[in-house]
């Protein structure tokens, strides 16, 4: 099972179609990506003020599949599809049930304080590995 994180559709999520405005389906996997990160006892904010670290996106591929609607009730599922030296790749899905209404490829990497890519420390990556095989989440 992969990590997943509910969302809820509001009226400032929509657009003048009643449909949930594309840009913010960037934001509810944004939240479900902090929060799966956050589940893996991986504090960002002491990462950045002890070591000067942070993860940042450098590559989203998207694809819109189906509308979702103001007050629906949706789920991000989360899963991990490769991590390398600096880069971390997820795999995101906006479902509605067990209707998929949107895709993405999200691409991190790790940047050190002057904004270049670092290593992925071990035990980060040891948890980031907490998302098995299949997107088999497995809580710490």
């Amino acid at each position: 099972m992969s990590h997943r994180f509910p969302v809820r559709v509001y009226y400032e999520d929509t657009d003048l179609a009643g449909i949930v405005y594309y840009a913010n389906y960037l934001k509810f996997i944004e939240r479900a990506r902090s929060e799966c990160v956050r589940e893996l006892g991986i504090d960002q904010r002491a990462l950045k003020a002890a070591d000067g670290l942070v993860f940042a996106v450098r590559r989203i591929e998207a694809d819109y599949l189906r509308p979702a609607l103001f007050d629906d009730q949706l789920t991000v599922e989360t899963t991990l599809a490769g991590l390398g030296g600096a880069r971390l790749e997820m795999e995101q899905k906006v479902l509605r049930g067990e209707e998929a209404l949107f895709h993405a490829r999200v691409v991190l990497v790790m940047l050190d304080s002057d904004g270049r890519p670092v290593r992925i420390p071990a035990d980060i990556r040891r948890r980031l590995s907490l998302i098995g095989k299949n997107g088999a989440f497995v809580r710490r």
